[in-house]
């Protein structure tokens, strides 16, 4: 599924969608990244230090802001008194990630008592709002550069004009920019990489921020994610992370009838070992996707499957668009057809509205499903999204019993998924030391369970068969066959 050039025109034959644009419309489109001489030896003798919150899409933009910085000869530290660029890279989703945020900044405004040229950025979903780029112009003077998640590719020209002028600069777009390929990309880690595939969310559901600070659903094209791919197996990679909002969702926005599975079949030619995916919606969910599981081992059996909450009602507030009884008859199906599947999901406790009953109802879907792990939250209002205006606001106090009843829940089938595997031998992408003990290795199963094992030198980046021999109730202990 190559990328193939005749004269002006590129051509993907698989899908007619992505066929007979020219060399023009497609880099109107997906742009084109270039630094110019000056940019290039910008950061020389500088350092950065780059702090980011939330989910594995911002992990994957910190990445890209790192590769950029680097190509513009800055070196990284993780000590922010050495830094002479700060970038937050944050999250919006909840109201105390903001506050982290702001916090953070508020401690480290010494710094730039100690350092006046130290130059101090805030982007990801966090720029976006309105009300955080208010708050910043009156209380955070200490800010020089923000911009926002639909112009991460203009750092480099917005960090050259506040390095040459001294003036604060603010540039966030109110609207979903363009899908900018080749930008460089600094990974966090050899073996296993995230490659996002789709950006931006149609969903709206009525507590959810990121339709409005990352925008509508935009596909990559599937010849620049599988090239993506390859270059991330031929430089070491065993496995390969596809993120997206909804990633059931990609290739809707090109005209593709079944875009996501033809994505995943194409990945797994690609020869990479090991393909995961974040994260799913119950709505979208496809019998080829489940097929295309079955019939590539390379396509990890580990499914994040976000259900929200266990009541219909709550559903239907949230506007998820499917029931109980819809998402039950897909994880049963899941569980029937490839039986050593793993699930994890999202459930917010506390909605606007949500009686006792409905959040009794939550944990018997929990006991129900028997998820191996989750994250659960506290329901958080977000400043525009329809849920912070409705009627029945839950106490904290009552949120906080909640959380705490569902997390006992959660914790406790965590537990006995994990006794399961006592004794079985298991396939391990060893990431290296374990971070609590150097002497131990830690990596994760084909299932997603992350394991600490003993083994001879050397495993690192290897897939290793590892016996249980100890299980917890978020990770499991064995060692090395």
């Amino acid at each position: 599924m190559s990328t193939k050039k005749n004269a002006d025109t590129y051509i993907l034959p698989d899908h007619k969608a992505e066929a007979a644009r020219s060399k023009e419309q497609i880099e109107a489109e997906y742009g084109l990244f270039q630094l110019n001489n000056a940019m290039e030896t910008l950061g020389k003798d500088r350092k950065f230090y780059i702090r980011t919150y939330g989910c594995q899409a911002n992990v994957r933009d910190g990445e890209t802001i790192a590769g950029m910085m680097e190509q513009m000869g800055f070196t990284e530290t993780q000590d922010t008194e050495e830094a002479d660029v700060l970038i937050f890279n944050t999250c919006a989703v909840r109201k105390a990630a903001e506050d982290h945020v702001f916090g953070e900044i508020g401690m480290l405004k010494g710094l730039k008592d100690k350092k006046p040229d130290t130059i101090f950025c805030i982007c990801g979903c966090m720029a976006q709002e309105e009300s955080v780029i208010n708050t910043i112009l009156k209380k955070y003077p200490q800010v020089d550069l923000v911009f926002g998640t639909h112009n991460l590719y203009r750092l480099p020209d917005l960090l050259s004009q506040v390095m040459k002028t001294r003036k604060r600069k603010i540039e966030v777009f109110s609207e979903q920019g363009r899908v900018i390929e080749d930008l460089p990309v600094k990974r966090s880690q050899k073996f296993k990489g995230f490659v996002d595939i789709m950006y931006g969310c149609n969903k709206f559901c009525t507590y959810c921020i990121v339709p409005y600070t990352r925008g509508k659903e935009r596909s990559r094209r599937m010849g620049d994610i599988v090239r993506e791919i390859k270059q991330l197996k031929e430089n070491g990679g065993r496995e390969v992370v596809l993120l997206g909002q909804n990633v059931n969702a990609y290739g809707k926005d090109l005209g593709m009838e079944d875009g996501f599975t033809d994505l995943l079949i194409a990945a797994a030619r690609t020869g990479i070992e090991r393909i995961r995916f974040y994260s799913s919606s119950p709505r979208d969910y496809s019998e080829t996707t489940i097929q295309a599981m079955i019939d590539y081992s390379s396509i990890m059996p580990a499914l994040h499957l976000p259900v929200q909450s266990g009541s219909d009602e709550v559903l239907r507030r949230m506007a998820r668009g499917y029931t109980v009884e819809e998402y039950k008859k897909l994880f049963d199906r899941l569980k029937q057809m490839i039986p050593s599947i793993t699930f994890t999901t999202d459930l917010i406790v506390g909605f606007p509205g949500e009686t006792d009953a409905q959040f009794r109802e939550t944990l018997d879907l929990v006991d129900y499903c028997k998820f191996d792990s989750a994250f659960s939250f506290k329901y958080s209002p977000r400043e525009g999204t329809p849920a912070a205006a409705m009627p029945d606001q839950i106490p904290d106090e009552v949120k906080d019993a909640r959380l705490q009843e569902l997390n006992d829940h959660l914790n406790h089938w965590a537990k006995e998924n994990n006794k399961a595997y006592l004794h079985k031998i298991v396939r391990v992408l060893c990431e290296g030391p374990s971070r609590k003990n150097a002497a131990v290795y830690s990596g994760y199963s084909e299932e997603n369970k992350l394991v600490n094992f003993t083994g001879p030198e050397g495993l690192t980046g290897q897939i290793v068969d590892v016996e249980i021999t100890e299980v917890r109730s978020f990770s499991l202990n064995g060692r090395a066959l």
